[in-house]
């Protein structure tokens, strides 16, 4: 679907080298060296409906050898399939890469009833377009000839990016929809992320602080005019979108404070991020260099709706505030406690910009680093491979510290806990595995179990054990306050340890079956998975025989037409209790397919499950 333009678009000449073309947006041609030939190209900041390649001769330019998008707005880039034919090259912002180079999965999954999602991901593009890349965030890259750095501005959307140019002594700041004039914006319900909230507007604010350190001259905004006094401009939008954001809340919100003082001292050198959705901790050593405990999203102002990869914004923005207040000159470690998306999404960011390594237990590493495989909840987009594999009940050396790796199953099967002396006390980081703000006698104690999880029934029991094993005087957890381990407080956990227990084999058929706490009797792995048009997949098939006594496990392949499967079952016999990893090959079709699904219908002894275990498979 091509835009074509309709009349001529205005063309200024904003600065030498530096055209912007009147479209469906503004439109920026920076344009590079001439080449040994002679020859004039530029990259396009934003794309519009394409008008930008019916001037480019009158501008005596020869081509666009790059287009940099802002944001995924259709205003910015319905043009782009023009871009395409011209041959340019499609770079974009890594958080909103899926509605420029797959948004028809957005098209074809996104809810429409009962609708809660005010984010604006529907004014995408219709259809996807090649992608060359995503812009290096917090780093400068040359596309075209051109030396270009970026960095994250939300607030219009979730991810959008800048676009920072030297030029002629000056720094030009390329801003997308971030700012309209001094003081305004072109949409404030873009920036609605949420039904009822104001993430998008306090994103704004905060994005307006960091585009100021950049010492920025030149705003050079998608609609709107050119600004020459940029720190005045940015000014005047951080105090009017700050006096929105207070409007909308009971009570004032100093997001400035927010971001240059994300971090405070529990200890001489420990610290926790006050800014972090997951809570994230920092241990400081004597050289200078610093270790963080998980790192999901920083700095956030609330969640938007949704949970598609442009509604979550991994960046660093508590870092320099780390650097410059507590002198880190190094982040040289994270840790993870658990795979889920609010402890690590912003592991892959901390390397490539930081150099940081990933550590992680050696129960969280093989989901970080394929997490198709598995069926969870709160998986990474992408695979996060880990530097360094953490063996469980095994201390590791860093720096000064001796740091124990626990196995804590509970919250999740995939968490670990970590322990540590550091000024003095023994402190335990616990991941998510209860809210530690119950009172022995008063208010109960919230243990944060999901069956999707993995819980079992008997998880917090072992947790209990495992902290009075150890003896914490501080408990660190990754979305409540520290808590300091008062006399009694760990007897209660293991009291109510037991009381889950009861609780669910009150609940549960546990003396029929030998059943976890899902319920669930067989699994497939990998659980997602992509394959070649007519290639095998080979399933592994875990089934637990729950009867107390040994019994056949009879497996039925239920694939779609013109799949290879087993014709005949497949029959296994498993002891009581025990588990059979069952091989199956399954043939992919001819043609390409999205989601496949390949179930296994299951019998363990008289016990029929049906078709209890299913697999998704993407055929290219």
């Amino acid at each position: 679907m091509t835009s074509l333009p309709v009349g001529v678009p205005a063309v200024e000449t904003v600065r030498p080298g530096v055209h912007l073309v009147r479209d469906t947006c503004n439109v920026y041609l920076v344009e590079a060296v001439p080449d040994a030939d002679g020859r004039r190209t530029a990259i396009a900041i934003d794309f519009g409906a394409g008008a930008v390649l019916d001037v480019l001769a009158d501008l005596g330019i020869d081509r666009i050898t790059d287009v940099l998008m802002t944001h995924h707005h259709r205003d910015q880039g319905q043009g782009l399939p023009r871009a395409v034919e011209h041959g340019a090259r499609i770079h974009v912002p890594p958080v909103e890469v899926d509605l420029f180079a797959d948004v028809e999965q957005m098209w074809l999954g996104r809810q429409f009833d009962n609708d809660y999602n005010t984010r604006q991901d529907r004014f995408s593009l219709l259809e996807s377009v090649p992608v060359a890349g995503t812009v290096p965030e917090y780093r400068t890259a040359e596309f075209g000839g051109v030396e270009v750095h970026t960095i994250p501005t939300p607030g219009h959307t979730v991810g959008s990016v800048s676009y920072l140019v030297d030029r002629g002594g000056e720094r030009l700041a390329f801003t997308g929809d971030l700012i309209y004039a001094p003081g305004k914006v072109w949409s404030l319900a873009a920036s609605q992320w949420s039904y009822t909230h104001h993430e998008g507007p306090a994103m704004t604010v905060i994005s307006t602080l960091l585009l100021r350190d950049e010492h920025v001259d030149v705003l050079l905004p998608s609609h709107g005019q050119v600004m020459t006094d940029a720190h005045g401009a940015l000014a005047a939008l951080h105090r009017s979108m700050q006096r929105y954001v207070d409007s909308r809340r009971w009570y004032p919100w100093d997001l400035e404070d927010r971001l240059r003082v994300p971090w405070v001292r529990i200890s001489e050198h420990l610290l926790i991020n006050r800014s972090s959705n997951a809570t994230g901790y920092a241990l400081l050593s004597r050289t200078g260099e610093a270790l963080l405990i998980d790192y999901g999203y920083d700095m956030t102002t609330g969640l938007p709706a949704g949970t598609d990869r442009s509604a979550r914004r991994p960046w660093l923005a508590s870092l320099p505030a780390l650097k410059k207040q507590f002198g880190v000159t190094k982040i040289s470690v994270v840790l993870a406690t658990h795979y889920h998306d609010d402890h690590i999404a912003g592991m892959p960011l901390l390397r490539e910009v930081e150099g940081t390594e990933v550590w992680t237990p050696e129960n969280v590493a093989p989901i970080l680093a394929d997490p198709m495989r598995y069926d969870l909840p709160c998986l990474w987009f992408e695979p996060i491979p880990s530097d360094r594999v953490l063996p469980l009940e095994q201390s590791v050396r860093w720096n000064e510290y001796e740091i124990g790796v626990h196995e804590e199953a509970g919250h999740t099967l995939y968490q670990a806990a970590f322990s540590l002396r550091v000024d003095g006390m023994t402190v335990m980081f616990t991941g998510d595995q209860q809210e530690n703000l119950g009172v022995p006698g008063d208010r109960r104690e919230i243990l944060n179990y999901q069956y999707r999880n993995r819980f079992r029934i008997d998880d917090y029991a072992k947790s209990a054990d495992l902290y009075r094993r150890i003896g914490p005087g501080l408990l660190a957890s990754g979305h409540w306050e520290p808590r300091w381990v008062e006399p009694g407080y760990l007897d209660y956990l293991a009291h109510e340890g037991r009381e889950l227990i009861a609780l669910h084999e009150e609940l549960l058929p546990l003396d029929e079956f030998a059943m976890d706490a899902d319920s669930v009797f067989a699994r497939a792995t990998p659980y997602r998975s992509r394959t070649a048009r007519g290639a095998d997949v080979v399933y592994t098939l875990d089934v637990r025989n729950p009867h107390p006594h040994d019994a056949d496990v009879r497996v039925e392949t239920v694939a779609p037409l013109g799949w290879r499967s087993p014709r005949e079952p497949i029959v296994h016999r498993v002891a009581a209790g025990g588990t059979a990893g069952i091989e199956i090959v399954v043939g992919a079709p001819a043609e390409p397919t999205r989601r496949a699904r390949i179930a296994f219908d299951v019998t363990i002894g008289d016990l029929r499950l049906g078709q209890h275990a299913e697999a998704l498979v993407d055929v290219e």
